[in-house]
């Protein structure tokens, strides 16, 4: 059986940076950092005072009151970036005359309505009452935005949420690449989408000394692979990106961002929260990625790194590349976007799937910012990117993902070729 091609046809963005594509990937561009002062709650008595909110959203933009209120932050986050992402590729506009029979939603969640648990939970401890909002279960669980975008929209095809951490986003990428491939849908509207920006997801990540407390230089606190990091900032928002089947997007004349040509999974089997120390499962998931796009490592132009700002897992993952791509490692034009964006969570994926797309539409890498001091313990020879965008001509690039519970992700794009 021939594998059919997958490619890009739309984008859809609401992040830390700016709430649709245009204004994301510009603020990238600029070396715009995301993080400020937490407004969405009080914190005063936490570890860590700010994150990176996205900024300027009101749901009344893009929902009526009484819808609103049926919906947790994540899943307003997530219909909203889909909405762009649809419109943008095209996909459902009725000269087409779409099979919505053909077309699915897969979406990515590691935590979902934590707010809406959170608030809850406090309000049936104040009474001990056992009063819930009937729409408590259906606002909280982390499958409900595929099901509201489907909804919409009347989309009958593959429809379920991927939950693997901070990997969730990129799983959700490559379920579709694969039941595209294997002609079980025309296209899927893919994403994933977090709010976790709340006291318990700051209090629980405190807790696990994950995040950063440089509470007083917070744009400056995301700083990957830098000597003196000291943790992750927490990100909120939510991406979504159309992939569809090369002769469905030429037959209605789409236009085509890039081709998903592989897709690779791993497992580190090492540590509930910590990477493996030699970026075991890094460096598998990268091989098996390049394996599924039948690419060679020396055709590599561009990782956007998962690169999250710990200590820990900055280490692994620049030990993995170097292992995997020899002398090719320092030809290579690396970066973490999460040095502006924070950390989406299960969101990150897709978000940093959309800048890998971008970077190799535009022939140009977004940077790496906040980096002061180089680590002795990191390869300073592999180009991050820092500070400044690079131009350079990509034809291949990567995205890695990787979440607590040792998920690995890792998906890879190229320039579409006809041929």
């Amino acid at each position: 059986m021939e594998l059919k091609r997958v490619v890009v046809t739309g984008l859809g963005s609401v992040t830390p940076l700016g709430n649709n594509t245009k204004d994301y990937w510009a603020a990238l561009l600029a070396g715009q950092s995301g993080a400020g002062p937490i407004t969405l709650f009080d914190s005063t008595n936490f570890k860590t005072k700010f994150a990176c909110e996205v900024k300027n959203f009101d749901p009344l933009d893009h929902f009526d009151k009484k819808e609103s209120k049926k919906m947790d932050r994540n899943t307003w986050f997530g219909i909203a970036a889909a909405r762009e992402a649809i419109l943008n590729s095209g996909l459902l506009s009725p000269e087409n005359n779409p099979d919505k029979f053909r077309i699915g939603v897969i979406w990515g969640s590691g935590i979902g309505g934590i707010e809406t648990f959170e608030k809850e939970i406090l309000e049936w401890a104040k009474t001990d009452i056992p009063r819930f909002n009937p729409f408590f279960i259906p606002k909280m669980i982390a499958d409900i935005t595929p099901g509201h975008i489907s909804i919409e929209y009347g989309l009958h095809g593959p429809n379920y949420t991927t939950v693997s951490a901070c990997a969730s986003s990129a799983n959700a990428l490559i379920d579709a690449k694969m039941l595209i491939q294997l002609g079980k849908a025309d296209a899927i509207v893919c994403g994933g989408s977090e709010a976790a920006i709340t006291s318990s997801g700051v209090g629980g990540f405190n807790a696990l000394m994950a995040l950063s407390t440089r509470n007083e230089s917070p744009q400056t606190a995301s700083r990957p692979f830098d000597k003196d990091r000291d943790g992750f900032v927490l990100g909120e928002g939510a991406g979504s990106i159309i992939l569809e089947s090369l002769d469905h997007a030429l037959a209605r004349g789409a236009t085509i961002y890039a081709e998903l040509l592989g897709g690779g999974l791993s497992a580190d089997a090492y540590h509930m929260t910590a990477p493996h120390p030699e970026g075991l499962g890094a460096y598998m998931v990268m091989k098996s990625c390049l394996d599924d796009a039948g690419i060679s490592a020396d055709q590599v132009d561009h990782i956007n790194m998962h690169g999250t700002s710990t200590p820990l897992g900055d280490i692994a993952e620049s030990s993995a590349i170097s292992k995997l791509f020899g002398n090719h490692a320092y030809d290579i034009q690396i970066n973490s976007t999460k040095s502006m964006t924070g950390h989406l969570l299960g969101a990150a994926g897709v978000i940093e799937a959309i800048s890998t797309v971008l970077a190799i539409q535009n022939d140009i890498v977004p940077p790496t910012i906040n980096h002061f001091t180089d680590d002795p313990e990191i390869d300073s020879r592999l180009n991050f990117t820092f500070n400044t965008p690079v131009k350079k001509i990509i034809q291949y690039a990567m995205s890695n993902t990787f979440g607590f519970g040792g998920h690995n992700a890792c998906v890879l794009f190229g320039k579409y070729n006809p041929s």
